[in-house]
């Protein structure tokens, strides 16, 4: 009898970090999550043509056909490529289109070795990691976060890769446009009533759920500063390739993250160099991946010989690791309210109080003076907090000048792609022992470093205006949802 072959898409509640849906789109996982956004688990059945049969889930959340004669078949689960999950109108966009395995760890070890056998084909390989990520790995290895970054800079190197660097910098830079957008906006509100609130858009997850739910009406409200990962791609495939003398595409630009996300960031056409045929950013791995190519080489991180970081500025000596006030998302609201509040009302605001609004997720701080409120902001973690805060902006009922949005429940340090608890080991306890580690770094004021003033003498200004702009700014479309097959509902 002739056999066929179809899928089932049993509905499953939006996990919490979409993009780790997708690196293992084969054997996905609900996870308990506030949104009303669906994706689809796909099963692949085989199939007597004519018959009738059903579909159950057992305890243990396989998925089994059952017959007419009362008999079980355990289904298959079916491999699906990232262009099946761009027909779905959830959570992936038709401007996904690169392919999941080249934003890997596999990749990365791939152009390694590809190195070392082709020398007409060498690239110079630089590595970006995150704060985020050498909390993460530190609490793994009881190491400090400045400790873990500089044996994180040896064993890279190990590997074969030639320059490491930090993105405390880049985020320095992330966090001087983002106070300077917000004035600017601040005091032209009057002339346009969609200036504020500020929304961040550091969080990738938030910005392909706002382009593709709320489209024009919230993206007037996004920022257009680039993420700290982004600005690394610009940095590396700019100005680094400038002082060392290569071309954009001769540089293989890996960025280390807490989140599966930023492989999404990575992947947009803005962040794509058309002449020069290359991303800005090549291949985003997670804290995770770094610590799977740990144990694949069975390499312990306490075993390795720690080296500082690169410095990309030759006149800026040492390679101290440094961190910023504020959240463990980059401190966004902290040091933008700082310096619109001094830049604003002359105030100087030596600390900040916050107050819980409905969860440990919602925070709001607020200026004021003789009882009347200068400024308002408020920290927005989590897609039930967002959902809350983007109904009250539509009912005209948002109080907020300024929001840090983030879509992770805790922030970046709670990412997706952060490494996993131990054995015994809470998620709760891991945060708070990431947490610790990330802010015991010395705070360095954006308006301090040295090495991103620098930058915007000798670089950005030589450039000129419009491309120093989209060196540090970037943009935002409406997505529109496709209706097909894939997305249907049982």
């Amino acid at each position: 009898m002739m056999m066929r072959i179809f899928y089932i898409h049993v509905v499953l509640r939006l996990c919490r970090n979409a993009a780790a849906r997708r690196q293992n789109m084969a054997d996905l996982r609900p996870r308990s999550h506030n949104n009303k956004r669906e994706c689809v688990k796909p099963v692949k059945i085989e199939k007597k043509q004519g018959s009738l049969a059903k579909i159950q889930i057992e305890d243990d959340g396989s998925y089994v056909q059952v017959n007419q004669d009362g008999g079980k078949q355990k289904l298959e689960k079916a491999k699906i490529s990232l262009n099946d999950c761009l027909a779905c109108s959830g959570c992936i966009t038709s401007a996904e289109s690169v392919l999941i395995q080249q934003q890997s760890h596999e990749e990365l070890l791939k152009v390694l070795l590809n190195n070392k056998a082709n020398a007409d084909e060498h690239k110079v390989v630089v590595v970006s990691v995150s704060p985020q990520s050498r909390a993460s790995l530190a609490a793994r290895y009881d190491l400090s976060s400045s400790e873990a970054g500089r044996r994180l800079t040896s064993f890279f190197k190990g590997l074969g890769v030639h320059h490491v660097f930090e993105t405390t910098y880049s985020r320095t830079f992330s966090l001087l446009e983002s106070q300077r957008e917000f004035v600017e906006r601040f005091k032209r509100k009057e002339q346009d009533s969609k200036r504020l609130p500020m929304m961040t858009s550091a969080c990738p997850g938030w910005i392909c759920y706002a382009e593709k739910t709320h489209g024009e009406f919230i993206l007037p409200y996004i920022s257009t500063t680039r993420s700290p990962q982004a600005m690394m791609g610009s940095l590396v495939k700019g100005y680094f390739a400038d002082q060392q003398g290569l071309t954009p595409k001769q540089i293989y630009h890996v960025a280390v993250m807490p989140c599966f996300d930023k492989k999404l960031e990575a992947s947009r056409s803005e962040f794509y160099l058309d002449e020069a045929e290359t991303r800005e950013v090549d291949c985003v791995i997670t804290s995770g991946e770094v610590q799977r190519m740990l144990e694949e080489k069975n390499v312990s991180l306490n075993e390795v010989e720690p080296v500082p970081p690169d410095i990309m500025f030759s006149s800026v000596s040492g390679g101290e690791f440094l961190s910023h006030a504020g959240s463990g998302s980059g401190g966004y609201l902290h040091h933008v309210f700082t310096y619109a509040a001094k830049q604003l009302f002359g105030e100087e605001v030596k600390q900040l109080t916050y107050r819980t609004l409905r969860n440990k997720d919602f925070q709001e701080v607020t200026l004021e003076r003789d009882g009347v409120v200068l400024l308002c902001f408020a920290s927005t973690y989590g897609f039930r907090n967002i959902q809350n805060l983007v109904q009250k902006l539509k009912k005209g009922k948002s109080p907020y000048d300024f929001v840090e949005v983030m879509a992770c429940p805790s922030g970046c340090l709670n990412g997706g792609g952060q490494v996993k608890p131990l054995p015994g080991q809470t998620p709760k306890e891991l945060l708070a022992k990431v947490e610790a580690l990330y802010k015991a770094e010395r705070p360095l004021s954006p308006e301090d470093d040295i090495r991103v003033s620098e930058l915007y003498r000798s670089w950005l200004h030589s450039v000129g205006e419009e491309r120093a702009r989209a060196f540090l700014h970037t943009g935002y479309h409406t997505v529109e949802k496709m209706t097909n097959g894939l997305a249907m509902k049982w």
